[in-house]
């Protein structure tokens, strides 16, 4: 491609500061309009105008390609695709697409026959606005009101209402910046939430009671820790609401009886720095999921009396990593993960050891579905891997068969038998042993020629699971491989595996990815500048990180709402999110050692003069979470000291957040133009 257009230059303008000693430079920090969340300042926003006018040009000639891979992907979807109904009380359940619809309509039916009911058009709901997102949708235990919340513009601030599902009509109840789940009283007379604050975090639950207004509503708990968050739910029996506060490393629960939110809450028990919990329960007992004895959990029991006295019911394992706990009428189900592989086990009350769903696959990513009914003889399970598509089943409890309901359909036609997956145990440069999962076409060479797509994320203890992606098809039939890298920061192994990728243990993720990479070459899957990587938010952070340090082993990168100004936003307390990370990153502030630790990698700090790999980098205008400077900042201080001719791109949505744009085509579409360029920077296509 010649004649491209000369890329924007962003201005620089003095700005420093000092902490610890140390003088910070940050010439683009302008870039951060000071009345954020409204971005109204010219220059800023002459600048993001610029480069998407660069990135639109840039691409221009990708279109054809872009649109091919957009036709391809859209037609591996089922575009009327339902999800199977589901029993919840006098009602099934369940969702659909119209064909060529971008959202979702729900509906329902009784169970004793009768016709289908509409109960929410998120397409109608959607009608002329640019972002729309469906927060949540509950209904009331009366089956008659339906509360949602809907986002139109990526902020994550949602607002909620309440139809009556027998009219049709909304209620007159209207609630702004809601930032939680909805959970119903025992009543239908009313519903719990939380609103986000200015800082947009959510330090409260509050009882809102149907007819009332909302400045009247009833605060049950606030949580004055800045640091923690505050959630709302319910047991599996709906006999009890729970209210939930913690950060990333601390957790602390109240019980609330569904019948009577107005009762004192009762404490599960006290906040311990490093200690997390939840809670089920069951006839009377709870029953606590819990890391206070080792990093792969427990599960221990107390009367709700008494529900500080834990009698430990499954002890934890060095090879079992307890996931989570969910309490039946007749069993408990424990979800968990051995050796990285998804496990689920049915448990007795009566005592003895739990019975293993057994799936047919090495490699594999299997989970509880939906299951909203406190007794289900059939466990609803969904099922898939990286050549097996999305399998929904159901469990008979009693008799352990599997029933299949429904399996993935894909319109224009799928062989697995086209494709080999492996599991591989790469050695990284510590000696540690990093999980890979890698698929690719049966034919693929294995001497080094061919080309790689690795993804990672590796932060908050999210493991990525080895599932299937219709989208990955695109690379995969045009002989590229695709892999990902279950680096430690993620929870893939364990509690500990997340453990041990972050605070100062941060750069082994950066490594892990590196010595994958590394170890993928020598086993002949690629060879160096052969490999496409990508990763989002903090997986974005990854991706700046890993081409500071190890440039020349990139043929392309993606970055998604990469978290990359790492240090100034970690400093900066009056940020929504910044007090609750530090248990994540550490608090630069106040700790000196943090403060080095996080300069040392922090991708925006570490730019240098040297040659980068071709970057795609995205951000959005809303986002609540990246803002939206971070990669406009990134973006401009490469394009200012990276000494090779390698393009970069920045593409800003101005009117969405950290998820990019809404609706199913208008997403796809957004994938479609990051693998149209991976493919042209890979030398897979021509432009």
């Amino acid at each position: 491609m010649t004649d491209l257009p000369k890329p924007p230059v962003a201005a620089t303008r003095p700005y420093s500061f000092d902490r610890h000693g140390v003088r910070i430079e940050d010439p683009w920090a302008w870039l951060r309009d000071p009345g954020y969340p409204d971005v109204t300042d010219k220059d800023v926003l002459a600048y993001l105008e610029a480069e998407n006018a660069y990135y639109e040009a840039v691409m221009a000639p990708l279109k054809p390609l872009a649109d091919t891979l957009f036709q391809e992907m859209r037609g591996r979807i089922k575009e009327d695709d339902a999800t199977v109904p589901q029993k919840d009380g006098a009602y099934l359940y369940w969702s659909d697409h119209e064909t060529g619809g971008e959202y979702r309509r729900w509906w329902r039916r009784p169970v004793e026959g009768g016709a289908d009911e509409l109960i929410l058009d998120e397409p109608k709901l959607a009608e002329g606005r640019e972002y729309f997102r469906l927060g949540e949708l509950s209904i009331s235990p009366d089956d008659r009101l339906l509360a949602y919340a809907i986002d139109d513009n990526g902020s994550e601030r949602f607002t909620v209402r309440v139809k009556d599902l027998s009219t049709g009509e909304l209620l007159p109840d209207t609630i702004s910046d809601v930032l939680s789940d909805l959970v119903w009283t025992a009543d239908s007379k009313g519903f719990l939430y939380g609103v986000a604050n200015a800082q947009w975090r959510t330090d409260n639950a509050r009882w809102h009671r149907l007819g009332q207004p909302v400045s009247q509503d009833v605060e049950l708990y606030h949580e004055d820790d800045e640091g923690y968050r505050v959630g709302v739910g319910e047991t599996q029996s709906r006999k009890w609401l729970v209210i939930s506060t913690g950060d990333h490393v601390t957790s602390e629960v109240r019980l609330l009886p569904a019948d009577n939110p107005a009762a004192e809450p009762i404490l599960v028990a006290a906040r311990q720095p490093g200690r997390e919990y939840d809670v089920e329960e069951h006839d009377g007992t709870l029953f606590i999921h819990t890391n206070d004895t080792h990093t792969n959990w427990r599960l221990v029991t107390a009367s709700i009396e008494r529900p500080g006295e834990w009698v430990e019911r499954i002890a934890p394992s060095d090879h079992f990593y307890m996931t989570g706990v969910t309490t039946f009428a007749d069993y408990f189900v424990v979800e968990g993960r051995e050796d990285g592989l998804d496990q689920i086990e049915i448990h007795s009350y009566a005592g003895g050891l739990g019975k293993r769903i057994a799936f047919p696959e090495a490699s594999y990513v299997a989970g509880l579905g939906d299951n909203p009914e406190y007794r289900m003889e059939k466990l609803r399970i969904g099922y898939n891997s990286m050549v097996t598509p999305g399998t929904v089943y159901d469990y008979d409890v009693a008799t352990g068969a599997l029933e299949t309901l429904k399996v993935q359909i894909i319109p224009s036609g799928y062989d697995a038998n086209r494709y080999a997956t492996e599991r591989l145990k790469i050695v990284a440069r510590d000696g540690t042993q990093v999980p890979c999962s890698i698929v690719y076409p049966r034919d693929f060479p294995r001497d080094g020629s061919g080309k790689l797509y690795l993804y990672a994320y590796g932060a908050y203890g999210i493991a990525i699971p080895p599932g299937f992606s219709t989208s990955r098809m695109s690379f995969l039939d045009r002989g590229v491989a695709f892999a990902i890298a279950h680096i430690r920061g993620g929870d893939d192994l364990g509690q500990q595996w997340y453990h041990d990728g972050k605070l100062d243990k941060r750069t082994n993720t950066f490594n892990d990815f590196v010595d994958v990479a590394r170890g993928l070459i020598e086993q002949g899957f690629t060879h160096q500048g052969g490999i496409a990587i990508a990763g989002g938010s903090a997986g974005g952070e990854l991706m700046g990180a890993v081409i500071n340090s190890d440039p020349e082993l990139w043929g392309a990168v993606v970055a998604d709402v990469p978290f990359v100004d790492v240090l100034n936003t970690m400093l900066d307390d009056s940020l929504p999110l910044t007090p609750g990370e530090w248990p994540e990153w550490g608090n630069p502030i106040e700790d000196k050692a943090a403060f080095e630790l996080i300069r040392s990698y922090s991708p925006y700090d570490n730019v240098t003069a040297q040659a980068y790999p071709p970057l795609f980098i995205s951000g959005g205008l809303n986002d609540p979470r990246v803002t939206y400077w971070e990669p406009a900042k990134w973006a401009a201080k490469l394009r200012a000291t990276k000494t090779d001719d390698n393009l970069l791109l920045l593409k800003t949505n101005m009117g969405a957040g950290h998820g990019g744009k809404s609706g199913r085509w208008e997403s796809l579409k957004e994938t479609a133009e990051e693998n149209a360029f991976v493919l042209w920077q890979l030398g897979v296509v021509e432009v």
